[in-house]
């Protein structure tokens, strides 16, 4: 099965409303990273077992393990969880980064260091999810 094909299938899957705003936020990710490489995960390790919620992911960064192993991975995730959305802006090094310069102006939402979780759109400032997607598209297109 294509990854878009998985895609529209797990959106589809949600209930209403959180169908209708995965499907907002997919929209705006993509008009954001317009040719991004697209991910699904299932939320399965190697093993089958479920280790997290299914997500979408946006972009394409390499990721450097303290190890020095290095994996591909996306930049922007999206996931329904639940009790709402999280949206996973990777590659942001201070972990107090988002939470400061973002999650006062956000409105009802949990910001931890790369993840922002809400219940509904509605309770958000969508304007400042965006300049916070895009200050991680920046940060993981930067070659260090």
């Amino acid at each position: 099965m294509t990854v878009q094909k998985q895609l529209k299938e797990y959106i589809a899957a949600q209930p209403e409303p959180k169908r209708s705003e995965m499907q907002e936020l997919h929209g705006m990710i993509l008009a954001l990273m317009p040719a991004c490489k697209l991910w699904f995960l299932d939320g399965k390790d190697e093993k089958g077992k479920i280790v997290s919620n299914p997500n979408i992911g946006y972009g394409s960064q390499t990721i450097e393990y303290a190890n020095g192993k290095t994996r591909e991975f996306y930049q922007i995730g999206v996931s329904a969880n639940t009790t709402g959305i999280s949206v996973y802006i990777m590659g942001v090094e201070d972990k107090k980064y988002l939470g400061e310069t973002f999650g006062r102006d956000l409105g009802k939402a949990s910001v931890t260091g790369y993840c922002i979780k809400f219940k509904t759109l509605a309770d958000i400032k969508v304007d400042v999810l965006k300049t916070a997607i895009q200050y991680g598209i920046a940060q993981t297109s930067i070659q260090h």
